[in-house]
């Protein structure tokens, strides 16, 4: 461990010293990490978030996550289907090109390509048109009133940049190969990357040319994967860097007892949960053959009702999460407290796969990250032990974010029978959960992108299409607490919990925590 920390602590030297003796650094280390720099790459808050930094969208979300002009500055619906937005001029990117409409329509058009993570940012019906080199036109197939909630992580590129290197296609999170893009940045935003060793250290400088008005003291950014719980502390505690994230729970007392470190912690809208593959007829790497005990909505509710949620919540996360009875953070659905959990009870579920035909239980692989979440890996294990006492055995695979995702989105047919994964709605309403986690999807994935295991319900696939063109808000409350009982009801998912936000900072760094988690650092400042 010292040996590790040692090197580390080397490497961060080295690069201190091309650095005058009064320039500002900020440093943060982060439990996973930056592999492709492409921002249509990987649908994930860290990574969206780093490239926020250097990308930006057409809005932006605010400290308080209100959205605000980003590379438009305004924007209106002249009908009820077209969206007309009125862009920056004289925004340079990083390459000192301009930026123009033409980009934002080849962004659109690049977004939704085969290989982007993001394809749902825009309906895939939309039609993008150039009015003029400031002015974009979305015109719809039908109303859409949140089409741009989730806009401040779609990023614009520069078409010219992107076809003058031949990135034109999106670098796919599954692909083994890297394209420029994925290895370079052009933005507009307010941080340029001066170097780029993927999944180990990323080097950040201001863009002098940004366009705003930057609010940051930094000389230099340095981002660093620190995997190793011990060793993130570690440097923290030791002045290494100045950001972490997460700090172990178990090291939340001595990061505060430590004079010039704090521990800042806050609600965070992710919801962590359990999911099953209810698609193939026979499920992989089970003993089960010839078919799919997740099939069974009684089977589900078993697994379910395995999870003692207080045990994990206590032991596993330390007070630190809020359980979840529905798939969505409570802070984003008025109606959120109607709901109830289905009770932890081992006989009950012992019970119910005996009545699904399953009385001496089955055996399973499960997908875990291990370095994407608040102990995940835990969490994992501990839902592991718990489902052994109904006679399910669980053989579980934990691996990096990067081997975990590229597994689970495996091209040609998510690669996974039991997982667990998080969910932040990035337009922070629950239409994003009903779309992309529980809407129906086919085996190539049209349809919910992220509904990994194939959950299908036609009855909220028909309550999705209609709250999303709702504008009243008591008619689209109900529809939304409708198709929540559904997937409540048949145990389509288990939700676990929202997990707390534990960053550990230096006390001469002010940050911006927003419940979204995202590291934002043109809002943060050091003390020379």
């Amino acid at each position: 461990m010292k040996i590790k920390s040692a090197l580390f602590a080397l490497a961060l030297g080295l690069a201190s010293l091309t650095q005058p003796a009064d320039a500002v650094t900020f440093r943060f280390g982060f439990q996973g990490d930056l592999k492709a720099l492409d921002p249509y790459t990987l649908n994930e808050t860290f990574t969206l978030g780093v490239l926020g930094n250097v990308y930006e969208g057409l809005t932006k979300r605010g400290p308080n996550l209100e959205i605000i002009p980003g590379l438009a500055e305004k924007w209106e619906t002249p009908e009820p289907t077209r969206w007309r937005f009125h862009l920056r001029k004289g925004v340079k990117f990083h390459d000192g090109s301009d930026f123009t409409a033409d980009d934002v329509v080849f962004s659109a058009e690049r977004v939704r390509a085969n290989g982007s993570d993001l394809k749902t940012r825009l309906p895939a019906d939309a039609k993008v048109v150039k009015v003029d080199d400031h002015t974009v036109d979305f015109v719809l197939s039908s109303p859409n009133p949140i089409l741009h909630y989730e806009w401040d992580t779609w990023y614009v590129m520069s078409k010219k940049w992107a076809e003058k290197n031949n990135s034109v296609v999106p670098q796919p999170a599954t692909g083994q190969q890297m394209n420029y893009a994925a290895l370079n940045a052009n933005g507009t935003g307010p941080f340029v990357i001066a170097e780029h060793q993927a999944g180990v250290r990323t080097v950040f400088k201001p863009n002098p040319k940004w366009w705003d008005k930057p609010t940051h003291n930094f000389d230099e950014v340095i981002f660093t994967t620190i995997s190793n719980d011990a060793t993130r502390v570690a440097a923290l505690l030791s002045g290494e860097v100045d950001w972490i994230d997460p700090v172990p729970l178990q090291d939340i007392p001595r990061v505060n007892a430590n004079a010039s470190t704090q521990v800042l912690s806050g609600p965070e809208l992710r919801t962590i949960f359990l999911g099953f593959d209810q698609m193939r007829d026979e499920l992989k790497g089970s003993n089960v053959k010839g078919k799919n005990p997740f099939k069974d909505a009684r089977v589900r509710k078993a697994f379910y009702q395995a999870i003692d949620i207080e045990a994990i919540k206590s032991r596993v996360m330390r007070g630190l999460a809020a359980p979840s009875s529905i798939m969505l953070s409570p802070l984003l659905f008025a109606r959120a407290g109607e709901f109830k959990r289905h009770p932890y009870d081992p006989e009950a579920a012992k019970k119910l796969l005996a009545e699904a035909g399953y009385p001496n239980g089955f055996e399973v692989t499960m997908n875990c990250p291990n370095d994407r979440y608040v102990n995940d890996e835990a969490i994992c294990q501990a839902s592991v032990a718990m489902l052994a006492r109904i006679g399910v055995k669980v053989n579980l695979l934990s691996q990096p974010k990067a081997k975990y995702f590229a597994k689970v989105l495996a091209t040609g047919g998510y690669d996974t029978s039991f997982f667990l994964l998080g969910w932040t709605p990035g337009s922070f309403d629950s239409w994003n959960v009903l779309a992309n986690i529980m809407g129906c999807r086919d085996e190539k994935g049209k349809g919910g992108p992220f509904n990994l295991g194939g959950y299908c319900n036609k009855q909220i696939d028909e309550l999705a299409k209609k709250i999303l063109v709702e504008n009243d808000k008591q008619k689209r409350d109900e529809m939304i607490a409708q198709a929540f009982k559904i997937h409540h009801d048949e145990a389509g998912h288990i939700p676990l919990h929202q997990q707390a936000l534990v960053w550990g900072v230096s006390k001469k760094v002010k940050v911006v925590q927003r419940a979204d988690n995202q590291i934002l650092f043109h809002w943060y400042t050091k003390q020379p």
